[in-house]
């Protein structure tokens, strides 16, 4: 089962790959056909009630595969605000094809001719909330018409994010969805049919840009909303916690805190002007450091601990004692991941070793990313965390979902790149949940890699690269 949200996304990674929209719209249309023709006879009448967006698009394609019918699309909307190209392109067609087409200005010019198939194609999985007019008019036209009525992807009404069916929706008898069922399809008194539409398994299993879209904000956020990090690290080393903290405002945390020992947070000031610097006491993060980290990480949507903590006996005390007194979000790196196999916590953990550390805490490898892969799903589901698996391939898993992340290049192998991916991380963690955190953490850790070499060429990068890159790769340009 896939969610309208994340079939979003992987129709964005399938075009990435090289599977055109367009393509798949051609398939979705032809595949609606083929469901309307199992239904209805040659020579019936098939009425098509199409949105604007790109569902409506498909039901487009599928009057071009219903010539033995007789067909008629109705678009509930005017032509000129067709939502997308594709879906446009193929009402354009249908025109140039002098096909018989009717557009509905409004509910008040609705008729819906009598028919024997009648095809629902007003909202997709994108839309939810009520039906507004004229699509609550058509429904109503719909389910009191006398024909058998196919839904394209989801019954127009059906939140496919949720699986919410309002009071008023298109009771459909039969449906026919893309690449996997969806939300709430399970509970409707109609026929399934899921239709494969060409779009490549890579699609769903590898990150891409289409994980991006997770990222969208409201142009009425404020402060805050987009959310608050912080970074528990130095001590024995300062760059550590500084990095992970900019890579965390470059991910796009709308504020970031770091509480580090006393003894270096002058130092950890020095690195960011933009950083909120909390001192704890000593030289090492320690046993009397974690009341005072707890009670500041509450106020955070998400804690980065590890970078730059060291593996002093009491600092991996306290790391355990932090993470058991903890009910949060965190993402754990460097150092601070040998204690979570042994640690009984409530928090929500997103791990992020290498594969050297992987193997420290209990887990195992191999060379062949497709083997690792099964190996790091297996560990993730017996840590009851989400891994995120450095290399060549990063994978990443909860322990019933695998993603692999292949941005980076080799020349990220120089030290303190983890420390930004961590802080990206931490940034995604903050609004996103751990998975999709994790993936898109990755995704944007790599990418920015990739464009800080293209910057500098050669190998020579410096992990104070990274995070100038972390924006571009989130939201900027396309992705090559």
């Amino acid at each position: 089962m896939i969610t309208g949200e994340r079939m979003a996304q992987v129709d964005a990674n399938a075009e990435a790959l090289g599977v055109p929209r367009k393509q798949l719209m051609e398939s979705s249309g032809n595949a609606v056909a083929r469901e309307a023709r199992r239904v209805a006879d040659p020579g019936d009448r098939v009425v098509i009630v199409a949105g604007r967006g790109n569902n409506g698009g498909d039901a487009f394609v599928a009057a071009r595969f219903l010539d033995e019918y007789d067909a008629t699309t109705l678009l509930l909307g005017r032509p000129e605000n067709v939502s997308t190209d594709i879906a446009r392109e193929n009402w354009e067609a249908l025109q140039q094809g002098e096909y018989d087409t009717r557009v509905v200005r409004d509910s008040a010019g609705l008729d819906l001719p009598d028919a024997d198939v009648v095809v629902d194609a007003m909202l997709g999985t994108g839309v939810s909330g009520a039906l507004r007019e004229p699509a609550a008019t058509a429904a109503r036209a719909i389910n009191a018409a006398d024909a058998t009525v196919v839904s394209v992807d989801v019954p127009s009404g059906l939140d496919a994010g949720t699986g919410d069916l309002p009071a008023l929706h298109v009771d459909p008898d039969r449906v026919v969805t893309f690449h996997d069922t969806k939300p709430g399809l399970d509970a409707l008194d109609a026929e399934v049919t899921v239709a494969d539409i060409g779009i490549p398994t890579a699609a769903q299993q590898f990150v891409g840009p289409g994980d991006l879209l997770a990222l969208g904000r409201n142009p009425d956020s404020h402060k805050g909303d987009h959310g608050e990090v912080l970074v528990i690290g130095g001590g024995p080393y300062t760059g550590a916690p500084a990095l992970a903290a900019r890579a965390a405002l470059r991910g796009g945390a709308d504020l970031v805190r770091v509480a580090c020992p006393a003894a270096v947070a002058r130092e950890v000031q020095g690195y960011e002007e933009s950083l909120i610097v909390r001192e704890l006491t000593g030289e090492r993060f320690g046993p009397s450091d974690v009341e005072p980290a707890l009670d500041v990480a509450g106020e955070h949507d998400a804690v980065v601990l590890g970078p730059g903590l060291g593996d002093a006996p009491e600092t991996l005390d306290a790391a355990s004692a932090f993470l058991g007194g903890f009910d949060g979000t965190a993402v754990v790196d460097a150092d601070a991941l040998q204690v979570v196999p042994d640690v009984d916590t409530d928090a929500t953990l997103i791990c992020t070793p290498h594969q050297g550390e992987l193997v420290g805490m209990g887990g195992e490898t191999a060379d062949d990313w497709r083997e690792r892969a099964g190996l790091v799903e297996e560990f993730a589901a017996d840590l009851g965390a989400v891994l995120l698996v450095k290399g060549r391939h990063d994978v990443i898993s909860d322990g019933e979902t695998t993603r692999v992340n292949r941005t980076g290049n080799p020349g990220m192998t120089v030290g303190g790149t983890g420390d930004v991916l961590a802080g990206v991380t931490g940034a995604q963690a903050s609004t996103l949940d751990p998975l999709d955190a994790a993936a898109v953490g990755a995704y944007v850790n790599g990418r920015a890699g990739d464009l800080a070499r293209e910057e500098v060429g050669g190998f020579g990068l410096l992990a104070t690269d990274l995070p100038e890159f972390v924006p571009a790769a989130t939201w900027g340009g396309d992705d090559d």
